[in-house]
């Protein structure tokens, strides 16, 4: 009964999140379209017509080519799940490699390999087709696949020891299992700050100094003013990959460095740079970045706890169309932890307006910062040079903005800015 009773509420919270983003997308792009006429009298004197409705056109693709893969990867999960693809999988793997870590390992590596050539076609229609399209893919295909094949290894090496310790854990510590993997996946992710920028990044994109002597003077100067202390100021050779732009510090404690697209360098003058690391800095300096660490292992600790209850229920694995006994005497966890992955997303869907909004709050607070420490109109300036360039549409659909958006919308975002300056 409990299972039959977990089987009908997701599908139902399965159909019910569908018909919620299909119904999100359609409004946001009948809203995106019906604005696509006229550029908005707040930003007619510095964005063009033709880029307004090149905007408009990359959102509509976007949002369609993110619906398609809403379906396919909703066809996927059903597959996974009540179709039985996992189970037959796991008896795939298992036929292969016996009881053990090794068929715990191995369901993971083959689920992983499944999902991979599952996104293949569509990361590559999305980098060659529409990015393509609209003149921001700047990456070759043998890049394409380098950064595959790099991305596969890099991963391997980190995960497979991370899932190592996780697994065992799950086995041998008992009930409090999930409080110590806790313990250790918060170590991790810490320690990925730290190894990330130095260690890492470099690995995919080459981090130059930079050159210019008198914007580094500009930038420290700033950063002497908020209290910010950096390794160094780095840019990027974003353009290998791609026409868009941003700035962003990346790190953790003394290891903090601030890293330029040379995308935005080439296309922002020095008082605009300045502003927009302001920006940035405003969330280091307003504790946001903590926050948000503080928030992530919380609600990691919360599921983390709720894995460790549903792992020794029945119905959560046969509600998902998945035997866990094939293991005689033995837990399946490596199943535990893949049917959790999959359905939580559909769980939790409809939370994303709480972390939209207090990510815009952040936003605005972070804007708020950059007006004190250096002109509001700089900011302005930057911000609707940066929509221009990302084609970035300036008319999202409101409803579809308070799901999605991180940020707030261009024209109420640069509404208090310019208030700011006044």
């Amino acid at each position: 009964m409990y299972s039959l009773a977990f089987s009908i509420l997701f599908v139902s919270f399965l159909i019910l999140t569908l018909l919620l983003r299909f119904w999100l997308a359609s409004r946001h792009i009948r809203h995106v379209l019906a604005h696509r006429v006229a550029v908005p009298t707040e930003f007619a004197a510095k964005i063009p017509l033709a880029a307004h409705q090149k905007a408009a056109d990359y959102t509509v693709a976007r949002t369609k080519f993110g619906l398609l893969s809403l379906l396919v990867n909703s066809a996927v999960l059903i597959g996974f799940t009540l179709l039985g693809g996992l189970q037959w999988l796991s008896q795939a793997v298992f036929q292969q490699t016996g009881p053990g870590m090794p068929y715990q390992l191995g369901l993971l590596a083959a689920f992983a390999a499944i999902s991979g050539l599952v996104d293949l076609p569509f990361d590559y229609y999305k980098q060659f087709g529409m990015e393509q399209r609209f003149g921001f893919n700047k990456m070759s295909r043998r890049l394409f696949f380098t950064d595959l094949l790099k991305g596969l290894l890099v991963g391997t090496a980190i995960g497979l020891p991370l899932v190592w310790v996780v697994l065992t854990l799950m086995d041998q510590s008992g009930g409090l299992w999930w409080l110590y993997t806790w313990l250790v996946w918060s170590g991790f992710q810490l320690l990925m700050m730290v190894l990330y920028p130095t260690v890492l990044a470099p690995l995919f994109n080459k981090f130059t100094p930079l050159a210019d002597e008198s914007l580094k003077s500009r930038i420290e100067g700033l950063m002497t003013r908020v209290g910010f202390a950096s390794k160094g100021l780095f840019v990027m050779d974003g353009s290998k990959r791609s026409a868009h732009g941003n700035a962003y510090f990346s790190g953790f404690g003394a290891n903090k460095r601030i890293v330029f697209f040379d995308t935005l360098l080439a296309r922002l003058a020095p008082q605009e740079i300045e502003a927009v690391l302001a920006h940035e800095l405003g969330h280091f300096k307003l504790k946001h970045i903590v926050k948000r660490i503080a928030v992530m292992f919380a609600v990691s600790l919360g599921f983390l706890a709720l894995l460790g209850y549903l792992k020794n229920q029945l119905w959560f694995y046969t509600g998902l169309g998945v035997d866990p006994l094939i293991l005689p005497g033995q837990n399946n966890d490596a199943m535990a932890l893949l049917l959790f992955m999959l359905v939580l997303p559909v769980f939790t869907f409809l939370l994303g307006p709480l972390t939209s909004l207090s990510s815009r709050q952040h936003e605005f607070e972070a804007d708020a910062f950059a007006a004190r420490h250096t002109d509001a109109a700089d900011l302005v300036s930057a911000l609707v040079k940066m929509y221009e360039d990302n084609a970035s549409t300036l008319t999202p659909d409101p409803l579809h903005s308070a799901f999605y958006d991180s940020h707030p919308p261009a024209s109420v975002r640069i509404r208090q800015l310019r208030l700011a300056a006044q």
